[in-house]
């Protein structure tokens, strides 16, 4: 509602009417007893079907927050900003804001502003955000299962990445959906196309992925954090042999510097022959099965063809971080400034102990970067990796995510979650979010924390949460011009979210193909765990067994085949629906 001559904005709270009208509805008290009535879903704009009422016998009692005015500045141009300057007085006028007026107060005057949507009261009006606002303060989006919270995000990230051209996106895609979102500007990256050696990992987290997410053996803890800053020493000095042969004095393993937690490269083998020297010095048989109990492990680890995006190069080495951070992070972009990190494709394992990787690294990049290069980290399933409950997840991962909410605005680093269970995000992280997207929700704790989230001023917004359509949403906080309902722009179906998996095999698969199908999936499945170095009994190589350049195939390799030649035609006739 504006008023007349100080143009402050009126948001109705309650109302009360004493002439029998429902509390469900809000009055604007207007000239000679006149009223209009609106629905509380709306911002002031006049609904179809409403009516205006006069009479002396009426009356209405709104109660009403201010929250901006619209006024005229020394241009002569009318600009809406926040707060008051004015206040109104008793039986000063007041009159519905008009689709004009709604377009000045939510489309805003700065360059970095961009549409994401269309107001739920005014499809007319669209709906904006404030890139720079949204981005450097932190963001989520919150909602059920179903609600539309992936496609909400693909429509802000779409918009942030055209607005701001520098700033770089690391998505993190828990269900692998976000492939086809982006086009040509992402880098997708998978178990296939991954490089994140061991070296990287810090002593947690490679504990985490060795132990497989169990409570580690402290007694192989000691061993490791003993010998792998030896590890790292014994790769410098041959490093620096090679470079200058000259070179006499060799590092001593405690001037080196080095601890278990330094990103700095090192052999794989140099540690397990460390391991295996030690283990024949002893004399305890309990402390030499200690010893090989350990050295089966990595063994085991290092051959799990699931793990070459760590092991590849284990016995090759090679100082490849500045790569690493490059091609991650997008750091020559070259027309993708997006990466997005498909975390469905690795193994369960050690999903928790990636996600903490690249966060931190995320965060140390900005930080002894000075910020130099703006990177906006976007988490789905947030409540996963961060969540409330110390004894649930990863804790390094929640210490790292949580670092980057409360100091990675100071070095560039900036956070966006997505989650289904606010209410099961770690509290300090959520409330570093400044803008928050609200979607339906029907838990009463998530309710209760939205609500605890947001000002007294706009907390009436929140009743419409669990009632809210797919598509629709309530934006809050610092990236929107004013607390509003609204719903975000549809993209075209290409560019949809979905599963990669999210195909079925064609209906008209005759029962011999089927039974050719499962058998490729489980030698496809057996293969997937099978060691480097294993191989089939020798045969004649069938046709389908070679490649097109005539080399033989491995069976794994023709069931990826049979595979992918049955997925893509379920695929086509998936997207031809």
């Amino acid at each position: 509602m504006l008023r007349q001559g100080l143009g402050s904005l009126y948001r109705a709270a309650d109302c009360q009417n004493d002439g029998g009208a429902s509390h469900n509805c809000r009055k604007i008290h207007g000239d000679h007893g006149r009223h209009a009535r609106t629905s509380r879903r709306g911002n002031g704009s006049l609904p179809e079907g409403a009516h205006t009422v006069s009479g002396p016998e009426l009356k209405a009692i709104a109660r009403v927050d201010l929250v901006g005015e619209i006024s005229t500045d020394e241009t002569g141009r009318q600009r809406f900003r926040r707060g008051v300057g004015a206040y109104p007085a008793i039986h000063d006028r007041a009159r519905i804001i008009n689709s004009e007026q709604l377009r000045l107060i939510f489309r805003g005057n700065k360059s970095t502003f961009a549409e994401v949507g269309r107001l739920h009261n005014d499809t007319s009006v669209p709906a904006y955000v404030d890139v720079e606002n949204l981005v450097t303060k932190h963001f989520a989006v919150l909602g059920s299962t179903g609600v539309g919270k992936s496609s909400g995000l693909a429509v802000i990230l779409r918009q942030v990445i055209r607005t701001w051209q520098e700033l770089r996106v690391l998505i993190l895609d828990h269900h692998n959906e976000y492939g086809s979102v982006f086009g040509d500007q992402a880098n997708l990256v998978g178990a296939k196309n991954l490089r994140l050696p061991f070296w990287l990992f810090n002593f947690e987290e490679f504990s985490d992925v060795l132990y497989a997410g169990k409570p580690p053996v402290p007694a192989e803890q000691d061993i490791l954090s003993e010998l792998i800053p030896l590890a790292k020493t014994q790769y410098l000095n041959r490093r620096q042999s090679a470079e200058r042969p000259s070179a006499l004095r060799k590092v001593e393993p405690r001037q080196s510097g080095f601890t278990a937690d330094t990103p700095a490269p090192y052999l794989m083998q140099d540690l397990l022959a460390l391991i295996d020297e030690r283990m024949g010095k002893l004399e305890n048989r309990s402390s030499r099965m200690t010893h090989h109990r350990l050295i089966g492990r990595i063994e085991t680890l290092k051959n799990d063809p699931r793990y070459a995006f760590m092991f590849a190069n284990a016995t090759v080495g090679g100082d490849t971080m500045v790569t690493i951070l490059t091609e991650l992070f997008r750091l020559e972009a070259n027309g993708r400034p997006v990466t997005v990190i498909q975390l469905a494709s690795l193994p369960i394992e050690v999903v928790d102990a990636v996600v903490c990787v690249i966060s931190r690294l995320a965060f140390d990049f900005g930080m002894w970067s000075d910020g130099a290069m703006p990177l906006l980290l976007v988490c789905e399933e947030a409540h996963r990796f961060a969540a409330a409950d110390p004894s649930v997840g990863f804790l390094p991962s929640k210490s790292a995510l949580s670092r980057i909410a409360k100091e990675g605005r100071k070095y560039g680093v900036y956070l966006g979650l997505v989650t289904q269970r606010p209410a099961e995000l770690d509290a300090t992280i959520i409330s570093q979010c400044n803008t928050l997207f609200a979607m339906r929700m029907a838990n009463d704790r998530d309710q209760a924390l939205l609500k605890s989230a947001v000002s007294d001023a706009t907390a009436n917004l929140v009743d419409f949460v669990p009632s809210l359509g797919t598509g629709e949403v309530i934006g809050f906080g610092e990236g929107m011009p004013l607390p509003v309902q609204f719903v975000f722009n549809r993209l075209s179906e290409e560019l949809l979210p979905r599963s990669e998996a999210a195909a079925a095999l064609p209906k008209d698969l005759n029962p011999g193909s089927r039974r050719e199908f499962v058998n490729a999936v489980v030698e496809r499945w057996r293969g997937s765990i099978m060691s480097h170095t294993q191989t089939d009994p020798p045969q004649e190589p069938s046709a389908a067994d070679t490649g097109p350049s005539g080399q033989v195939r491995t069976s794994a390799g023709a069931a990826e085949d049979k595979i992918a030649r049955a997925l893509q035609t379920a695929r086509r006739e998936y997207l031809g629906r």
